[in-house]
């Protein structure tokens, strides 16, 4: 049987009964929370690509021979004005503009290096070969964080010849691993904490609770407490060391309650159903109307020596096909395992388990979160 559309179940073994208490499952806190104030800070830079072999901007795209003429100038190269603009006036397919982003971890010193990524900004067919000449990278206050600079990396690749092309990935979009390097640090300092806040990925009241509970266990006193459902306070002692404190905590492994959720993208055909899903006895009925209207030209011969004209003649044809009902029943204690092989039972389309689902949830059937992307 050939389907349409990919369904995926996560922790079907966790499955249980609908009239079941949800079981938590154990992480720890490094896993599903993050310590508030210890973030990475995105950086982007406008910068030149050089040294390619003709397949950069065209003289339709100003902006990288201003960038250019810029260069040259404060290298002390004096580039000949002719005519009213110069830049129009240049024919340089060797080059090409980009737009530089990088991510700036935490605790990052002058010196250290990160990876890179460059994206062209113009009509340039392909980075391939290149070099990034030093390319500043901003932070989101306008202070410059990091220098970039290096010969770009591709995943992919576009050659051309004779009027034929052949294409495989994006080869206006590059790589320089360890491409630029800090030179601020950011000012953050871990001493400078009054109280380590723990922020959790997925907001639970519940989680927020339990994680308290078990921090305050780990470090042998009632420190921690839930300030609400995303948010646990660690207050530490007088002079105790932050750090130790943050690995301390970090460690400690905690009872999480992930909500239930269920994960469509109608634009693949893909659902993702997680093992915590909830479902509750219920009855479906799918089935359909297919109209299928058709369009035949024939053509009209008139008798001979009859004086007609031969003329094609549109015909149309109409056709109706009630499709039989498919029928599920998920009974009491039903499990994602179940619906999933009564769907593929069926042969449902990505569209009709979507609209399944969608009914199931308004049906009251379906415990959990629909998220269609």
């Amino acid at each position: 049987m050939i389907l349409g559309w990919t369904l995926a179940c996560a922790g079907l073994a966790n499955a249980r009964p609908a009239h079941g208490v949800p079981p938590g499952r154990f992480a720890r806190v490094k896993d599903v929370a993050t310590i508030e104030g210890i973030r990475d800070n995105q950086l982007v830079g406008y910068g030149l690509i050089v040294g390619l072999r003709g397949t950069g901007d065209s003289s339709q795209t100003v902006f990288p021979a201003q960038t250019l003429i810029s260069a040259l100038e404060r290298m002390g190269v004096t580039v000949p004005q002719t005519g009213s603009n110069s830049a129009s006036n240049m024919q340089v397919k060797n080059t090409a503009a980009v737009f530089v982003v990088a991510t700036l971890p935490p605790f990052s010193r002058p010196g250290f290096r990160v990876d890179v990524t460059a994206s062209s900004a113009g009509d340039a067919r392909s980075l391939e070969g290149g070099i990034l000449l030093m390319t500043p990278l901003y932070g989101p206050d306008g202070q410059i964080y990091a220098q970039a600079q290096g010969a770009v990396v591709l995943g992919g690749y576009m050659s051309s010849a004779g009027g034929s092309s052949r294409q495989l990935n994006h080869p206006t979009t590059a790589r320089i691993p360890g491409g630029a390097v800090v030179e601020r640090p950011v000012g953050f300092e871990v001493k400078q904490l009054r109280t380590v806040s723990l922020i959790l990925n997925d907001a639970d009241f519940h989680t927020a609770e339990k994680m308290a509970g078990a921090v305050n266990l780990a470090i042998g006193s009632n420190r921690a407490r839930a300030i609400d459902s995303r948010r646990v306070e660690v207050v530490p002692e007088g002079n105790e060391d932050i750090a130790s404190l943050i690995d301390r905590v970090e460690e400690v492994e905690v009872e999480v309650f992930p909500r239930a959720r269920v994960v469509v993208n109608e634009r693949t055909g893909t659902v993702v159903i997680g093992g915590t899903v909830r479902l509750l006895p219920v009855s479906i009925l799918q089935g359909g109307l297919a109209v299928n209207v058709q369009s035949e030209f024939q053509v009209s011969q008139p008798p001979a020596l009859s004086g007609g004209t031969t003329l094609a003649v549109e015909r149309e044809r109409v056709d109706a096909q009630d499709k039989p009902v498919n029928r599920i029943m998920l009974k009491q204690g039903a499990t994602v395992e179940d619906l999933v092989q009564e769907l593929q039972q069926i042969g449902a389309g990505a569209r009709e388990v979507i609209a399944i689902l969608q009914a199931m949830k308004e049906a009251g059937a379906l415990e959990a979160d629909l998220e269609v992307l």
